[in-house]
């Protein structure tokens, strides 16, 4: 294969490809857009030095390196020079430092969560968006709070709303949407979907219930499993959805209710080996994910993560739980044996 020039093309002409990237194209753009961000991105630059890469001998995504997820807390990440309009951050203890993911388009965020979601579940404007998300909307900076907004204010339903703990209300518009089949998306934190189980236990069949992961320290542990279980007996429904997404993502994979979630276009999930960070683990073994999110063009679009789960031939992927001593974060999905 030639060899390529790092600066492919202008980052502009390279967003409009991610927004419109299928399948076929993936392999392609994603090549595209780490020999632009070898570049352009000083930070991602100085660790490949490090690393004695040289971006010209990359030929495929396998053989890409994958920037250490702790560097979002420490460091400012940008590819190319530019004023941030914004800044998603993690959730956390006093202890723990937060996470940090400059924003410099937000409405190209919008654009692809937005398209995310369209992906596996049709146009948000058509379902009628409940955000039960109560710990997320008492700090400021959340990714999934902005995404929620940006899908209650598309919604064509005037109940569509955040709820903080006015349980009551929510109920009230649950049982209106089950009465009159309006296509519903309840989104909501695990330890706050397992309180509304527990106190209105109701007939949600035909509606989505979707968590986002997360105990907050609020009530004990439980796996996915279980809550789910919990949840479908209360809610009378067959499957619970999952979202899953973090601070340093602008992307987001969806679960439909069999355990596996599945990535939107902008995304791609691989496992690497636990003890050989640059090493891919073949389909179906554990190991720690590594996420290619194309939408991260402006900071980084290749990220070692501290979750460890099974990617499938068909790109599908699970959840296992997280590496040792690992900081329990505010958007993790729940905790199980690997």
């Amino acid at each position: 294969m030639p060899k390529r020039e790092k600066w492919v093309q202008p980052g502009d002409k390279l967003k409009q490809r991610v927004e419109k990237v299928v399948e076929a194209d993936f392999q392609a753009l994603a090549l595209d857009v780490f020999f632009y961000q070898a570049g352009n991105n000083p930070l991602y630059r100085q660790y490949l030095e490090l690393l004695g890469v040289s971006p010209q001998e990359i030929t495929n995504i396998e053989d890409i390196p994958y920037l250490p997820i702790q560097f979002f807390k420490n460091h400012d990440i940008q590819t190319g020079i530019w004023k941030p309009a914004l800044s998603f951050s993690s959730s956390g203890t006093t202890a723990q430092t937060a996470s940090r993911h400059l924003v410099r388009d937000p409405e190209f965020y919008r654009r692809n969560a937005r398209r995310g979601f369209a992906h596996f579940y049709g146009q948000v404007e058509e379902y009628c968006v409940l955000a039960l998300l109560p710990s997320y909307l008492e700090r400021t900076g959340s990714s999934l709070v902005f995404m929620a907004e940006d899908f209650i204010r598309l919604s064509r339903y005037p109940q569509s709303g955040f709820f903080l703990y006015n349980t009551e209300a929510l109920v009230e518009i649950l049982n209106h949407c089950k009465k009159n089949a309006i296509p519903t998306l309840l989104l909501g934190v695990s330890f706050a979907l397992w309180e509304l189980a527990e106190r209105h236990p109701m007939n949600l069949n035909g509606l989505i219930i979707m968590e986002t992961g997360g105990m907050k320290g609020r009530r004990r542990e439980l796996t996915r499993e279980e809550l789910h279980g919990i949840l479908k007996a209360s809610f009378q429904v067959e499957s619970v959805h999952s979202e899953y997404g973090m601070t340093e993502l602008l992307s987001q994979a969806y679960s439909q209710g069999d355990g596996l979630f599945r990535s939107s276009p902008a995304m791609r999930v691989l496992a690497r080996e636990i003890t050989d960070p640059f090493a891919i683990q073949p389909p179906g073994k554990t190991g720690a994910l590594n996420i290619i999110d194309l939408a991260n063009l402006d900071t980084i679009s290749f990220i070692a993560t501290d979750d460890l789960g099974r990617v499938y031939e068909d790109g599908s992927f699970e959840i296992l739980g997280r590496l040792d001593a690992s900081d329990a974060r505010g958007c993790n999905l729940l905790v199980a044996d690997v």
